[in-house]
């Protein structure tokens, strides 16, 4: 498939495949998306979009998915509204970019380097880091930075069983997660929107957390590519930039790692970046949020501190100035 670039940095949304070329994707899919499995830019409001959104194409199932703990009793959003709306710089600032953009991204073969303050580092494939997990399914809020939020089935396993697995030294502190860093096949990564690749990263008792998860699909079925395939960081509590899309490389550090948000804005997007109402982003308030697919005029709802966690994780920050550490 193509994606006609007049300028190979500058990338615009109506510099698109058309409509024939990108039902094309189903066949791509089929093939990238089979691994192993079967055995959180625009303010616009999305509804006001919905009628030019592209119908997502099936993925495949995947098998023996369990009800999982944590799960909200909200309603989910449906599946077309989550897939066309996403933050995913590596493919477009705009919503829908990635939707029309990602099919680009090669997930199989695919392997994640463990890396740091552990016992066991190495280059793994996919296939070995998702063998000894139990997958099951998680209903998780997931707020976005704009005052958007949305209600998804993420399917995944803890991370902390992840962690486990490789046994970090007393030095481990923090957990750094970095992107794959193909500019070829991630056309975004040829502009500087941000420092690349994007890295993102949790104090290893937030890594810890049993809310804290490795994702590696949605509804059921194998991850898009614009969810972040194959493998992903969801942490619930927080923005959604923190929960890293198609991770590559997971590190584990003494010192807090340099993020790609705070790196590149940092009176915006603090290394915590907890939900947080009492704490404004710079250019618009948090107090509210919208859950999306609501419709626009819809009457927003008072935002939960810490996203409607705060039983499982505010004694994570017991004594801290949460304005200072925002």
């Amino acid at each position: 498939m193509l994606i006609k670039i007049k300028n190979k940095n500058d990338i615009y949304s109506s510099e698109i495949t058309d409509q024939e070329t990108f039902k094309q994707r189903r066949e791509f899919i089929k093939q990238s998306g089979q691994f192993a499995l079967a055995a959180a830019g625009t303010l616009a409001a999305p509804e006001l979009l919905a009628g030019a959104l592209p119908t997502p194409a099936p993925r495949a199932k995947i098998a023996g998915v369990t009800k999982g703990p944590f799960s909200t009793d909200q309603k989910p959003n449906k599946y077309k509204d989550i897939t066309n709306y996403c933050n995913y710089y590596e493919f477009g600032t705009g919503k829908r970019d990635p939707a029309v953009n990602a099919h680009s991204l090669k997930t199989n073969p695919w392997q994640v380097a463990i890396e740091g303050e552990v016992e066991k580092p190495g280059v793994y494939n996919l296939e070995d880091i998702l063998k000894p997990h139990d997958l099951e399914e998680r209903i998780y809020r997931f707020r976005c930075v704009e005052a958007w939020s949305m209600v998804v089935p993420w399917v995944g396993f803890p991370l902390a069983d992840l962690i486990k697995r490789f046994k970090p030294t007393s030095k481990a502190k923090y957990v750094e997660f970095q992107t794959l860093y193909d500019p070829e096949n991630m056309p975004g990564q040829r502009r500087r929107i941000l420092s690349w690749p994007y890295t993102e990263g949790l104090r290893m008792d937030e890594a810890m957390n049993p809310l804290t998860m490795m994702v590696v699909g949605l509804y059921g079925e194998v991850l898009p590519n614009q969810n972040g395939a194959p493998l992903r960081l969801i942490v619930p509590w927080k923005y959604g930039f923190k929960s890293i899309k198609s991770i590559a490389k997971i590190r584990f550090t003494e010192h807090q790692p340099t993020t790609a948000w705070n790196q590149s804005a940092p009176r915006e997007y603090g290394f915590y970046s907890n939900v947080n109402p009492e704490v404004s982003h710079p250019r618009w308030s948090q107090a509210k949020e919208r859950v999306l697919g609501s419709g626009f005029f819809a009457k927003k709802a008072e935002t939960k501190i810490f996203n409607g966690y705060a039983d499982e994780v505010a004694s994570l920050y017991t004594g801290m100035d949460l304005r200072k550490f925002f």
